[in-house]
């Protein structure tokens, strides 16, 4: 499902009454069955794309696209339809979190949506083995769950209803490095083979340069760079001055090069990385 932003405006009304604008003029586009990373330093109106996208916060001016919904200053066509299209996973997991167990929480969404009844508790379970939780944890208490295990069935609370849409706000922030390796793996099943629209908003480059097809780069009310993954994490000086920090692997690869002169090109692996100046070296 395509996503389209055309001339949008969106300002914030402070205590005092007085507007802060987030974006000014912004077009962008996403194209269907990709993963694309939104990046920009703090403030920089990430959380907020996201929301706009999924219909939260609507635009002062401006239309966005998702697919055959509209969304505008005024409403959104059809929002029950489009919020089913959409798996929205928060920051912060607890905020999306409304009960008292795992089940609860994952079957809230799929009787929302009229799945049938007889269906719920196989896809309840198919999601949470794609999260790497099993179903000791339908009975559990989300909020008392570590923080790695929240992630997770925020994530599971999302796909459960099988959308064609994924939005991910900061999703590695609680997650160990195992965790993280695991969630790289689901989003690649979730690209390749399901073909789901997938958009990250993270200040993590290193995750996002492993999992991404293209990046944005929001800065000043708006996209200053996208494209290609490879062709803008190797713009570091750029990156630096709308206080983005480049991929280590990107970083390596130009000291390789500049101490060495080995132009090894990017790759999305370390491991493979290093192959390529063993064999250079050999």
């Amino acid at each position: 499902m395509e996503i389209k932003l055309e001339h949008v405006n969106f300002s914030y009304q402070k205590v005092n009454c007085e507007m802060k604008e987030v974006f000014c003029d912004l077009n962008v586009s996403f194209l269907s069955g990709k993963v694309h990373g939104i990046v920009g330093k703090c403030g920089s109106g990430k959380t907020t794309f996201l929301e706009l996208i999924d219909g939260l916060l609507l635009p002062n001016r401006g239309k966005i696209y998702v697919g055959d919904f509209t969304i505008d200053n005024n409403k959104v066509d059809n929002l029950s339809d489009l919020r089913s299209q959409i798996g929205f996973v928060f920051q912060n997991p607890e905020n999306q979190f409304f009960n008292a167990t795992v089940f609860d929480e994952l079957a809230f969404n799929l009787k929302y949506y009229g799945c049938y009844l007889s269906d719920i508790h196989k896809r309840i379970s198919d999601s949470l083995r794609m999260v790497g939780l099993d179903d000791t944890y339908v009975g559990k208490d989300p909020f008392h769950l570590s923080n790695s295990e929240k992630c997770k069935v925020a994530i599971a609370s999302a796909l459960v209803y099988n959308p064609k849409i994924l939005l991910l706000d900061e999703p590695t922030r609680r997650l160990d490095g195992k965790s993280k390796e695991s969630l790289i793996k689901l989003l690649r099943i979730l690209k390749n083979r399901y073909h789901k629209t997938i958009l990250v908003a993270s200040h993590d480059t290193d995750f996002l340069h492993r999992i991404v097809d293209d990046v944005y780069v929001l800065y000043d009310g708006n996209i200053v760079l996208s494209g290609d993954k490879y062709d803008v994490f190797k713009n570091t000086k750029q990156l630096k001055k709308y206080g983005v920090k480049p991929p280590k692997i990107i970083e390596f690869s130009d000291k390789v090069l500049q101490k060495k002169q080995i132009k090894i090109g990017y790759r999305d692996e370390v491991n493979d990385l290093i192959k390529d100046i063993y064999r250079y070296v050999k």
